[in-house]
């Protein structure tokens, strides 16, 4: 989880990424953002994010990007 928050810290710093769960709902991450980490988690944690799970759901909060993540890698 640690190596997702300083990957999330790069793209915006200033979120508390602790306690947000609307970085998709409330356009805190815009499209350029979403596809940056995508890049960088498939790069970092060796999974493949299709388009399927390109989703508000999953993008919301850190904690729901890294069930995905966790997901993924099994």
């Amino acid at each position: 989880m640690e190596e997702l928050l300083d990957i999330l810290k790069e793209i915006n710093p200033d979120v508390d990424y602790d306690i947000c769960d609307t970085l998709i709902d409330d356009g805190i991450f815009d499209s350029f953002d979403i596809v940056s980490l995508v890049g960088e988690l498939n790069d970092t944690f060796d999974i493949e994010i299709t388009p399927v799970d390109i989703v508000p759901e999953n993008f919301n909060s850190a904690e729901a990007i890294w069930n995905m993540v966790e997901r993924l890698q099994d």
